[in-house]
Formats: C-alpha cells, structure tokens, sequence
C-alpha cells in the first residue's frame, strides 16, 4: 500500500480508501469480511456517512481491537430522521446522531469529523453559521474529532469552505465525468440519467479547487471515484468506452490535493480489485485517451496523465506541471511545502534539454519546454 499525508494534519492515509455506504443492509458476516480485507491489503481510512444505527454497529464490531488501524470519516449532520436518510442542521440532533456514531463504534473519538453535504449558499450558511460549525469546532478542541472536514459535490461552495481556513479535508464527488460538468450544476443529477451529457471541457473551477487545496495544505478524499459504477459500464458510460477501475482511480490520484480515492466495495473480492490498481501497469492506468477526447477546450492544459513520458532527462514532467500550476496561482506567496515537493524531486525543470519529445506525445498541446523553464525559474532560484 501506498500512503500520503493528510494535508496539515499530520495523519497520512491509504491511497485506497473504502466507502462503506454498500455495507449498509448487509449481514454483519458481510460487513466482517470487507473490514477484513480492507486492513489486510493495507487501508487505513474510511468514509461513513449512513446514519443507520445498524451498520454503525456492525462496522464498530468489526473494527473491535482494530479501532486505530482504521482512520474513519464520520459525518456530523447525518441523520435517518423518522427511520429515513435525512440532513440536519439542527444542534439537538446533530450532537444525537454523532453520539450515537461514537457509541456504535465503541471510541470516543472520530479521526474527521466532517460537515455533511455542504453544496449550496444555504448550506454553508446553516452549517458556517448556525450551530453545526461551533459544534465541531468544540468537538475538535476535545478531541472527540482529531481533525475537522467537510463533504461537498459543488466546487464553488467546496472552495469558499476552504478559503475559511477551518477545513483540514474536503471529500469531493471527483472523477473525469463530473470535472467535465460546469460548476452551477449539480453532478449528482447526472447519475440519475441514462446517457449523460457533458459539456466536453474541463471545467475550470474545479481544476482551481484541487489547486487551491494543494496550495492550502488542504487534503482531499475522493467520493464517486467510479461514478457509482456508470464509468465502467459499457451501457451507461459518457465516453466512447467505458473505463477500467484502474483508470478512475488513477484520474483521482493524480489531481492535486488528493490524498485518497474511496471505493465503495460489498465484497471482500471487490476490495481486491481496488487494492490491484497499485500493481497495474501504467498502461492499465492510463486514462489520457479517454480525456483526449475533449481536447479542443483544453489545449495547453496539463492533465497530469504523464503521456508525454518517457523523458531522456527523467523529469516527472507530471509533477513538475502540477507543482507549477498550484505556484502560479500566486507567485509571490509559494507554499513552503510545494516548494519542498519539487526540490524533493529527482529531476527538475532545469535537466529539460528542450528535445521536444514530450510535446509531440501530449495529447493536449501543452508546452511542456515552456514550462519547465518556468518552474525552474520559480523553484530554483529561491533561497
């Protein structure tokens, strides 16, 4: 298994995550074998957002003895008002519900505690500034959270929570389907139909969200990595094919900010097939083929897919992009830990020879000459 830092935090989590919301309405001995497999293929973080007493049960028992080798992401506003799923803001259930979900889990604290479903103005504005933020924040300063996140699919709203400077990780809906979809519009409307139809662009904000996030020290787990399984299926996928679980997942793992892509498994042979992307060649994960398609719209756009590669030089020209782009969003003012990055980087900008090779493979024409000369302007003229 391969592990990152949880942004700020001083946690470090599996590059594969679970989702559990497929264990709810399971037997317990279904719940036991996924846990099982989980920690024995190395994951250490897992989304729990139902709010269904029942499989919080069934999830504390499995994890008995094991609490702390499991990181859990549990939700404050998750509710099943009257035996339904259901959201609230108000603070007499919200202190109920998380309660409840430390009690089922049998610890007395959460590793984050996350602001569930922030995703419109009137959101985060019953959340930021009614009674659920002070609720966390007071729940953090205890330690019953060791860290404080929030969850979104709206990356306008995802970024104002942000710049608040209070969230240490954002899980996001993030896969190459819904970074294609504007921002004013609800991804989770798309999952509902039968062929969907995208405006073929990256879209900006959510590139600037990823970017922003990296740049903050603000860590992002990954939720609808799969699409909930429309990417890969031949009838339902948006691109000409459908992709592999190996594509998906690297797409989520190669924005920046990502820590952790979850997958939603019922089955311990379904962990397995996730925990198989870190054997896969790069060809099983190359995902550029598929985003090449939209390629009018993003001319000049790193996309991270390492295409361009090999390099005579050996640069991550990859890296180096993404570095790059999370500097330029204000020169003046680089992270310590960008700049870190980079100069922990093998080869830099400075090894380019300017041979051209990599702008010939790109499929999006970025430049990529142009910009190793730039990063290393940036990089490697500081002190």
């Amino acid at each position: 298994m391969i592990y990152r830092h949880v942004g700020n935090t001083g946690m470090s989590a599996s590059v594969i995550g679970l989702g559990a919301e497929h264990l709810d309405n399971k037997p317990y001995e279904a719940v036991e074998k996924v846990i099982n497999a989980a920690l024995e293929h190395g994951i250490n973080i897992m989304d729990l957002f139902m709010p269904g007493e029942q499989v919080r049960l069934n999830i504390g028992k499995a994890l008995a003895g094991r609490r702390n080798k499991m990181m859990i992401q549990g939700h404050i506003c998750s509710t099943d008002i009257k035996e339904q799923y259901d959201i609230s803001r108000d603070l007499k259930t919200i202190k109920k519900y998380f309660e409840n979900l430390l009690r089922c889990l049998n610890t007395d604290y959460i590793d984050f505690g996350m602001l569930f479903f922030v995703d419109s103005e009137k959101n985060f504005s019953d959340v930021f500034e009614g009674d659920a933020l002070p609720y966390a924040l007071e729940l953090k300063k205890k330690g019953h959270i060791r860290a404080l996140g929030a969850s979104s699919h709206n990356p306008i709203i995802a970024r104002k929570m942000v710049e608040t400077g209070l969230v240490d990780i954002l899980l996001f809906s993030l896969n190459p389907a819904f970074d294609m979809i504007p921002a004013e519009i609800n991804v989770l409307d798309y999952l509902d139909k039968d062929k969907m139809d995208y405006e073929k662009r990256l879209d900006p904000d959510r590139a600037a969200l990823y970017r922003l996030c990296e740049q903050q020290g603000t860590a992002i787990t990954v939720m609808k990595t799969l699409g909930a399984g429309k990417l890969i299926s031949p009838q339902h996928t948006p691109f000409s094919a459908p992709l592999t679980v190996h594509q998906c997942i690297h797409y989520a793992l190669t924005r920046p900010a990502v820590v952790s892509a979850l997958i939603g498994c019922s089955t311990a042979k379904q962990v397995k097939e996730a925990v198989s992307y870190l054997s896969a060649s790069e060809e099983e994960r190359d995902y550029s083929g598929l985003v090449s398609e939209f390629q009018g719209s993003m001319k000049g756009s790193c996309v991270y897919c390492n295409h361009c590669l090999p390099c005579p030089s050996k640069i991550n020209i990859a890296s180096v992009n993404k570095y790059l782009d999370i500097a330029l969003l204000d020169e003046k003012n680089i992270p310590p830990s960008i700049i870190s990055h980079y100069r922990s980087l093998e080869h830099c900008g400075s090894d380019c020879i300017a041979c051209g090779s990599c702008e010939e493979r790109c499929p999006f024409s970025v430049p990529v000459v142009q910009n190793m000369k730039k990063a290393a302007a940036l990089f490697e003229s500081r002190n």
